[in-house]
């Protein structure tokens, strides 16, 4: 046993994972190199490795939620002998980088058919809202019915969704609330999707950044944008929604949250899922909406993204058989690497989900907090055929 796996095997001690035991969670170690690999590159030597199936886990998200409860990374500050390991493992690297490691097609690039496949019917790319819910599609129903009685809306209101995915909640809300949405992507598929699905509805799906917008809206929603924007543009992004909001109007945002205030983001995740995304802390966001916007509401629901991914997860490995020929092993175990660690990381607690109501200062109503009692399952197969709940069903 060398040196590099005595320090891996000390530093999981705390986690009740094993190397090569016989549990779920435990790793099977295939490649001897994987310990100076782990050392030297850290997430990003664990996600390629696991990549080129140099280990293995039979349930990847339990060995991720371990190894987040037990905050590996304040072992690591505090042990000098491990951190001195560390930087010699990346001090004397001088393997050339692996083929797995070169930059691949960016996240939104795989295709619409795979995320049709992995996503519910309305394709919520966010999290969804699991009371009472029996299924993905219903607690996606669930979570855009509710942003609807967060945003009180009315017949006739404009609404505006920035960064509008593929366009579920434009048609959601046009649909069952007989508003006006705008709704602004910068993916071209997206666009296009989108467009299509809002098809006969009082819709205008735009290929339009966030920063172009100069208009003024009933409502506003953003729905898992926050992510994408970077700290450096939090207040900027502010501001647009304050002076594209009318005075009486209200603004929801739905957006990943972290413990944390943070200023890059997980290098693996950074290289092959969300390049240049962020994941911000409630500190920089308030920050952001000081002087700018009032906070009437906070909800966090955290642990339904852990039940979200989890399903996304298992609707993936279930569609495989029909994309295999089109995406190679690599692909798979990139997929199930992100999705199984982003459950984990909420299931531990790492993450949050919030949704936060904002207005202007110059609202004058009171703002009354909506939390749902019961959402009732709908009939939904396509865009076409949705179904509107009573609102005597939402205290």
């Amino acid at each position: 046993m060398n040196k590099y796996q005595n320090a891996i095997q000390d530093l999981l001690v705390t986690t009740d994972i094993k190397i090569n035991g016989n549990r779920p969670w435990d790793i099977q170690v295939k490649n001897e190199n994987f310990y100076k690999r782990v050392l030297q590159n850290g997430s990003l030597g664990l996600g390629n490795s696991y990549m080129e199936a140099w280990w293995k886990c039979d349930q990847l998200d339990e060995l991720f939620y371990r190894l987040f409860k037990a905050d590996l990374e304040k072992s690591i500050k505090t042990n000098f002998k491990l951190k001195w390991l560390i930087l010699k493992a990346k001090l004397f690297n001088r393997q050339t980088k692996t083929k797995a490691e070169k930059s691949i097609a960016s996240h939104y690039d795989i295709g619409n058919k795979l995320f049709k496949k992995m996503l519910d019917p309305l394709m919520i790319y966010s999290c969804g809202y699991w009371q009472e819910a029996e299924n993905l599609k219903q607690a996606q129903e669930n979570k855009l019915e509710l942003i609807c009685r967060k945003l009180k809306l009315q017949e006739g209101q404009s609404v505006l969704d920035i960064g509008c995915g593929w366009g579920g909640f434009a048609y959601y809300c046009a649909k069952n609330y007989k508003v006006k949405v705008t709704g602004i992507t910068i993916s071209k598929e997206q666009f296009d999707f989108a467009k299509a699905g809002c098809k006969g509805l009082n819709v205008e799906i735009r290929l339009q950044d966030y920063r172009d917008l100069n208009e003024k809206y009933d409502r506003i929603v953003s729905i898992g944008m926050l992510e994408h924007v970077g700290y450096k543009n939090y207040s900027p992004y502010m501001e647009i929604v304050k002076n594209n909001l009318k005075d009486e109007g209200i603004c929801l945002l739905h957006f990943i949250g972290n413990n944390e205030s943070e200023y890059t983001t997980d290098p693996w995740i950074n290289k092959y899922i969300f390049s240049e995304g962020l994941v911000p802390s409630m500190t920089q966001i308030s920050m952001a909406m000081e002087n700018q916007l009032i906070l009437q509401d906070a909800h966090n629901f955290g642990p339904y993204y852990d039940k979200t991914l989890m399903a996304w997860y298992h609707n993936f490995k279930n569609a495989w058989p029909e994309f295999e020929k089109s995406y190679d092993e690599s692909f798979y175990k990139m997929w199930e690497f992100y999705l199984c660690s982003a459950a984990a990381s909420f299931r531990a607690k790492r993450l949050q989900l919030w949704q936060l109501v904002v207005t202007k200062k110059e609202f004058s109503s009171i703002y009354q907090s909506v939390r749902p009692k019961h959402l009732n399952t709908r009939e939904l197969d396509s865009f076409n055929n949705h179904k509107r709940i009573p609102k005597s069903e939402i205290a």
